[in-house]
């Protein structure tokens, strides 16, 4: 079976051809490109736009890094600039190869390529040093015995001023010599740290001579065992800036208060300087986004790892069988604010289903089969039914499916005693069979537990491809499959993680497991599909008519053992996408 690119590059002669739903739009505008446009009209940083995204690799990305993604990337493409990609590698303990090569594979399947442009901020320690030198020499940085719980006792709160510490006014040769036998290894770890030297006076906390280097003994999953000593981020990352030329350095809302000090390491030491800004970060209801939480999941066995369709990661929503298109129409549609808010994830769902129906072949499966014998249907004959595989897109053809004397249908196609409403097959009544032909319920059996097991049904042959020649209408079309033709199927119905769109309420810190949707995954074993789905790779995605949009899981589908994902239900909920399109 085939399947749209796995990894999508947009028209760049077209400004229109990343728009949702395909209107005449202009390109998007925003804050952050009002900003850049008025930078390249006056010609700062030469008119040049460089952006970079920098994951720190301390776990998988999840849809909040590929609204950044989205944006970096985007912008760069836009604007005829660069991209970098460039892993803020400055804590060893928590950093993997495992999440390295997770994020670069994650951002080339949203479609996006940094060329030549991969770094890594432990590229740069050996410059980080000589500038942490720098302002040692100056006067403005200096190195600090107080301990962790020291430092924290004597920063100040909002409504209170730090206190200096006793060390802060150590000679510039004292600072060097301890600085430089910090990397030498001569101290315990934890037991020393180099500050910048600001103003513990600052309204602003991280003003308040922040740390800028520590002692760790661990080994870096890029440099080995170089280094003891480990540069902060906030040192790092507007070094990291400078160095490669980034002209916008697009942060999300909560390093607003951190800017004056990006700002003040970079005029202190007198080197190019690209101009922060901040943006919303994506928040999303019945999720949470905390890289901590996320693995706190993975660890205590919640989830079945960091690529479980149920995950809000990247590689979660890939192996669920979510178009990269998908995500990116997402993020263009939610657009970039300065304050945050909460996206509702029917938003997302809907972006999912715009583009699977336009691009996904349909197929027939039935997830929990009822059995119909023809009984007035040859038993040894075989035809093939012509079936459409995308009304919404003629190119994609048709394809032939196998009819027989036995069939499945879903038993939720079949009533016994139907309601009111209720059209589809019940005693005496007459449907339709989708390609094929008009059916009619003569008989049910039923076990000794009274449960219906087979249908004996008679079918018309005058209506061969769904229509009756003499006119007469029957009001439900089922889904079927042959059971001779057949193929076993598990079928894996994902739901919602949690059970309430905010489970973390107001507190950052409270029980969010206590929330977990039970239900979050119901697995299926005794599933049938059409027998073209035995052609189709791990990852293919399609919809299965009538049930939902699937894909073949990525990992445990084989040849003769198919594993299907849901990626997402028909249905939506239209009053919610539409208030989620309005608040975005």
């Amino acid at each position: 079976m085939s399947e749209p690119e796995e990894s999508i590059s947009p028209d760049k002669s077209n400004p229109t051809s990343l728009s949702p739903q395909g209107r005449n739009e202009s390109r998007p505008t925003d804050f952050i490109r009002d900003i850049i446009r008025r930078d390249i009209e006056t010609n700062r940083f030469g008119g040049r736009v460089h952006t970079r995204f920098p994951p720190e690799p301390n776990g998988y990305l999840h849809i909040g890094h590929a609204k950044s993604i989205v944006l970096n990337f985007g912008i760069a493409e836009e604007f005829g600039g660069l991209c970098n990609l460039r892993f803020d590698d400055t804590n060893p303990e928590k950093e993997d190869i495992e999440y390295i090569e997770s994020i670069k594979e994650d951002v080339r399947w949203l479609g996006y390529d940094w060329g030549d442009r991969l770094f890594h901020a432990s590229d740069y320690f050996d410059q980080l040093y000589e500038y942490a030198i720098e302002l040692i020499k100056k006067g403005k940085a200096y190195v600090d015995d107080l301990s962790p719980e020291e430092l924290r006792q004597t920063r100040g709160t909002l409504t209170e001023p730090g206190i200096e510490s006793p060390y802060r006014n150590r000679s510039v040769e004292e600072n060097l010599d301890l600085f430089q036998r910090m990397r030498a290894g001569e101290f315990p770890e934890g037991s020393r740290t180099l500050r910048a030297k600001i103003d513990m006076k600052s309204p602003n906390l991280n003003m308040r001579d922040p740390v800028m280097y520590r002692i760790k003994y661990a080994t870096h999953p890029h440099v080995g065992d170089k280094w003891c000593i480990y540069p902060m981020y906030d040192y790092t990352h507007c070094v990291s800036d400078s160095i490669e030329g980034i002209t916008h350095s697009i942060c999300t809302l909560e390093f607003e208060d951190h800017r004056p000090l990006y700002d003040w390491f970079l005029d202190e030491l007198g080197i190019y300087h690209p101009q922060q800004i901040e943006f919303a970060r994506l928040n999303l209801s019945y999720t949470v986004m905390s890289k901590r939480k996320l693995l706190q999941l993975v660890k205590e066995g919640y989830v079945a790892g960091w690529d479980d369709p149920r995950m809000p990661t990247i590689s979660g929503l890939r192996r669920r069988g979510v178009p990269p298109q998908a995500i990116r129409n997402f993020c263009e549609r939610i657009g970039v604010a300065k304050n945050d808010s909460v996206v509702d994830i029917a938003l997302l769902e809907f972006c999912i289903r715009e583009v699977l129906n336009k691009t996904a072949p349909r197929v027939m499966g039935v997830l929990n089969p009822l059995k119909v014998t023809l009984i007035n249907y040859p038993e040894d004959q075989v035809e093939m039914m012509e079936a459409l595989n995308n009304p919404e897109d003629a190119s994609m053809g048709t394809r032939w499916v196998p009819f027989c004397r036995e069939l499945y249908i879903d038993r939720d196609d079949f009533r016994e005693e139907p309601p009111p409403k209720y059209y589809r097959l019940a005693p005496g009544r007459e449907v339709r069979l989708r390609y094929a032909y008009f059916i009619k319920c003569e008989e049910v059996i039923k076990d000794e537990n009274g449960e219906v097991i087979e249908l004996r049904c008679t079918y018309d042959p005058n209506t061969r491809g769904g229509f009756a020649p003499d006119g007469r209408k029957v009001k439900a079309t089922i889904h079927w499959v042959s059971a001779r033709h057949a193929l076993d199927a598990e079928v894996r119905l994902y739901d919602r993680l949690f059970t309430v769109p905010n489970p973390l309420g107001e507190d950052e810190e409270g029980d969010f497991l206590k929330y977990l949707n039970p239900n979050s995954l119901t697995i299926l074993t005794n599933c049938k599909v059409e027998p073209s789905l035995g052609e189709a790779k791990p990852g293919d995605r399609f919809q299965l008519e009538r049930e939902g949009y699937f894909c073949l899981d990525s990992k445990d589908s084989q040849p003769g053992h198919i594993v299907m994902n849901r990626t997402v239900t028909l249905k939506d909920t239209w009053a919610k996408i539409e208030a989620s399109l309005k608040e975005a």
